[in-house]
């Protein structure tokens, strides 16, 4: 098994303490809400560029329409974290293992490329769930230090959890062929994933935090890369994942009706993520894009095939001249321009939308 090899500066645990309360007075008095991200490629702004992995996108051409350059975002350009950042009037919100990173009181990024709930999905490649719930306990208590016990549990509290995690998990048996999905039934598999998911949000809540939002999975069957999986069947939606994602879906959203059932104070939004993506990739005119269903970049059927940047194996890959006309960049993630209608319509979404809360309503509520 690979080892994972991390460049993370010791900061967590040697940086010197600021009574930021002293320097800011009523720093948290008209502080905006902070916004803590957890999770997969979806979400990841950057970690995996200091991780010893193959999962990167610090290459051309990603990048290439807002930043102009590559930051490790799996994407042309931004993500849709960073869009609600932006709404939420915060900055971009940093990836936790970016160097010199020692501000946190307007959040910060723990999402890995490949990552899942799982510790088994992409093993020693990937920042897993709860690998990132242990660097959100070391920010806690740095917070806590800076800020004094009063003013870190307000910001923790006020703060929104965003998390888009399970994908991976159900993705990664199928590219391994791993026997773990005869060994497990399909309620079985998702229990597992589920499971792990809730003990996450339940220690994060034991810490102080009480606004989630978790966007339901998207059609995984029908990105382009899943279309390529099946040799012999090239160009249909992979169907044998469907099961595990929409029952991932049902009981995640059981779970979080549960959990503001019974935890008080605990609120969340989930953003559907899975019927807003499945409009757009089968009627992308409706959206104002051009396709829906082949890829920006990469090659093969559907440009299904991860080769976009000539860094995964292939060096060939195809680019499109204009990514905003794509619903998908390369073979498994949206293009900004996506990303952004996914954010605006989970920032102001209806319950239909967005669930109890919309994101911004999240952000809105004490």
């Amino acid at each position: 098994m690979r080892k994972l090899s991390f460049r993370i500066c010791l900061f967590v645990f040697c940086t010197t303490s600021v009574v930021l309360t002293d320097a800011y007075p009523g720093l948290l008095k008209n502080h905006v809400s902070s916004l803590f991200i957890f999770g997969d490629s979806i979400f990841d702004a950057g970690n995996n560029n200091y991780i010893n992995t193959t999962y990167k996108a610090n290459y051309p051409p990603y990048g290439e329409t807002f930043f102009k350059h590559p930051t490790g975002r799996v994407s042309d350009g931004r993500l849709f974290p960073d869009f609600i950042a932006e709404y939420a009037k915060l900055p971009l919100i940093p990836p936790y293992l970016q160097p010199q990173n020692h501000e946190f009181t307007n959040g910060v990024n723990f999402a890995s490329s490949g990552s899942g709930a799982l510790v088994q999905t992409s093993q020693g490649m990937v920042l897993d769930l709860k690998t990132q719930l242990g660097f959100f306990k070391n920010v806690s208590r740095i917070l806590r230090r800076q800020l004094g016990d009063a003013e870190a549990k307000t910001l923790l509290s006020r703060a929104v959890y965003l998390f888009s995690i399970g994908g991976n998990d159900y993705i990664f048996p199928f590219e391994t062929n791993s026997s773990v999905l005869e060994i497990y039934s399909v309620e079985q598999f998702v229990g597992l994933v589920i499971g792990n998911i809730t003990d996450v949000i339940k220690e994060i809540y034991d810490i102080g935090g009480r606004k989630f939002g978790f966007p339901s999975l998207w059609p995984l069957e029908c990105v382009p890369y899943a279309k390529v999986l099946d040799v012999e069947n090239r160009g249909a939606c992979f169907d044998r994942v469907a099961p595990y994602e929409e029952l991932h879906n049902k009981q995640l959203s059981k779970l979080l009706q549960k959990l503001q059932r019974d935890l008080k104070g605990f609120k969340y939004s989930i953003p559907d993520f899975h019927t807003l993506l499945e409009e757009m990739i089968n009627h992308p005119s409706k959206y104002d894009f051009k396709e829906g269903k082949v890829a920006c970049c990469g090659s093969g059927p559907y440009r299904g095939i991860f080769s976009c940047g000539g860094r995964r194996g292939l060096k060939v890959y195809e680019l499109c001249d204009n990514p905003s006309e794509y619903v998908f960049f390369d073979s498994a993630h949206p293009t900004e321009r996506a990303y952004q209608q996914l954010a605006q319509l989970s920032w102001s979404g209806n319950s239909s939308v967005a669930g109890p809360y919309n994101l911004k309503a999240l952000f809105e509520s004490l």
